[in-house]
């Protein structure tokens, strides 16, 4: 196999390909024709955040068959296009994760002991021993996110004797124990919290996590650490409550633009009460040796033809093998993905059941599909048949996979059973002429295809309840393509599924919810 590097990368990784017989070209800050011209000869690339490896870049890399990010974010990959062309995309995820988790600590260190301004006083020969700072001793920390960096920040502020707030919804309530930590949802962290440091993907739904509302709902004197991503915390209203005096400082490592260019965030930078570093949690020199040792080791893991620890994409496969599978396979996906949308609780384990004939086939490639499903949603990178269960294991997540003869009289059904702080939820699907079907939700048996916007209620069964359902909904203009009922007793508890053909609004579904006196309403998008 014949490598390509194309951005500066650690010499220990080159050196571990090398070792094992690899052949690697380095093609320094290369232009583009440069470029172009060299890729039709290898089969893998190397490359960190200098490269943008676009479809034009891949038109001019026929052979290539594997890319290898040293880094943990492939930002300037374009994933899509890979997996068209069945290119193995890697990265190095756990690399610099120690680098970015003691770069947090120091740089809350400097703001409660407010090192900086003394540094430059003292660069400046002003003898000034009238700064006081404070202790973490018996603070109040609020991690928001116990991944792979929270985790880490975690542990080490336990040596600091703090007392440690977790908000994650989606980790087990015994992986922050083991932290020494305590899990509570996002209000209690904001009010009990001295400090609050932020370890989350920049998602949809962590974007301006922390914008004034919540910013309102702190201690007076909080502090704000971000070093996650920029865009979690909302500058402006972060600016505010620091010029009004709310918040008594902040230690930021990440921004919204990078370099800043905005009024809003070069005043933030310059702040008296804030200490600030170019986005340097990653760079340490043992990141960067770690990183390039993890793309290289996968490397030569895919040219050995075994499984690829951290691609981010689905790698090259039998065809003929998957065939058959491959319709159970996207019900599994769907599966997963409705659960979590039914149920966005902090999930403990997950158990997926192949009954019938479906019991013959490769278990765990189905478990891997139904966790993606599950945990996609959920987390900044690409959740796939090959990281899926790395991934689970990482949030903490218990998975068991069960055979079973029996098929409650279908051919074969896919069983996902999962246990959250709710209790025990079960969803079942198999599949019609080739297209996903659910067969069961939560007790009872109900039939329909898992797809757009499903509205999903819970309600005490009595004449005219769909008519409300209805007329509500005909109000907004949101047509229903179809519905589905199940019960087990006339006028006794009923679910009932309706297919709609427009999304809701949170108000459109509390309407609906409120009119039919609802005790479960939730919308799911499978698009």
């Amino acid at each position: 196999m014949r490598v390509l590097v194309v951005d500066a990368v650690a010499p220990e990784g080159l050196r571990y390909l090398r070792e094992r017989g690899v052949e690697v070209d380095e093609l320094a800050r290369p232009t583009l024709e440069a470029l172009y011209a060299r890729l039709p000869e290898y089969e893998a690339l190397i490359t960190r955040s200098g490269t943008a490896v676009d479809a034009r870049l891949l038109d001019h890399a026929p052979r290539l068959r594997i890319i290898g990010r040293a880094g943990v974010g492939i930002d300037n990959v374009d994933v899509d296009a890979c997996s068209q062309r069945g290119i193995v995309v890697c990265n190095a995820p756990y690399g610099n994760v120690v680098s970015a988790a003691e770069h947090t600590v120091g740089m809350l260190l400097a703001l409660v002991r407010r090192i900086p301004e003394a540094h430059a006083r003292l660069k400046a020969l002003e003898w000034n021993r009238g700064i006081y700072g404070a202790e973490l001793y018996r603070k109040t920390v609020g991690v928001v996110g116990l991944g792979k960096v929270g985790s880490r920040v975690a542990a080490r502020l336990r040596g600091f004797e703090t007392e440690l707030l977790v908000h994650d919804p989606y980790i087990p309530e015994s992986r922050a124990k083991d932290l020494g930590a305590r899990l509570t949802d996002w209000a209690t962290v904001l009010r009990e919290s001295d400090v609050v440091t932020f370890h989350v993907p920049l998602t949809a739904e962590t974007e301006n996590m922390c914008a004034a509302r919540e910013l309102a709902l702190t201690k007076p004197g909080v502090r704000i650490v971000n070093c996650a991503r920029g865009g979690i915390v909302n500058e402006a209203d972060l600016l505010a409550a620091l010029e009004s005096g709310h918040v008594a400082g902040a230690a930021i490592d990440v921004w919204s633009e990078e370099p800043p260019r905005g009024e809003v965030v070069r005043r933030l930078v310059q702040h008296p009460h804030v200490v600030v570093t170019p986005h340097l949690g990653a760079n340490s020199s043992e990141a960067q040796v770690n990183v390039a040792v993890d793309v290289a080791r996968q490397l030569v893991a895919f040219r050995d033809g075994e499984l690829v620890e951290y691609a981010v994409n689905i790698p090259l496969g039998d065809a003929a093998a998957l065939a058959g599978l491959r319709p159970f396979v996207a019900l599994a996906e769907r599966l997963g993905r409705f659960s979590v949308q039914l149920d966005p609780e902090h999930l403990a384990s997950v158990e997926v059941t192949l009954g019938g004939g479906l019991a013959d086939a490769d278990p765990e490639l189905l478990a891997r599909a139904v966790l993606a499903g599950l945990l996609a949603p959920v987390m900044a990178r690409p959740v796939n048949l090959v990281n899926a269960r790395l991934v689970a294991a990482e949030r903490g997540v218990e998975v068991r996979v069960v055979r079973e003869a029996e098929s409650s009289g279908y051919k074969s059904v896919l069983s996902v059973t999962t246990r959250t702080r709710e209790g025990r939820k079960v969803i079942a699907g198999t599949v019609f002429d080739g297209q996903p079907r659910i067969v069961r939700l939560r007790d009872l048996d109900i039939e329909f295809t898992p797809e757009g916007y499903i509205l999903v209620l819970s309600y005490e069964d009595r004449p005219g309840m769909i008519g409300r359902i209805g007329s509500i909904l005909g109000q907004q203009n949101v047509n229903i393509a179809s519905m589905h009922v199940g019960r087990r007793a006339k006028r006794g508890r009923a679910i009932v599924v309706l297919i709609l053909d427009e999304d809701l609004t949170p108000e459109q579904l509390g309407a609906v919810a409120h009119a039919v006196e609802a005790d479960f309403a939730r919308l799911i998008r499978l698009r």
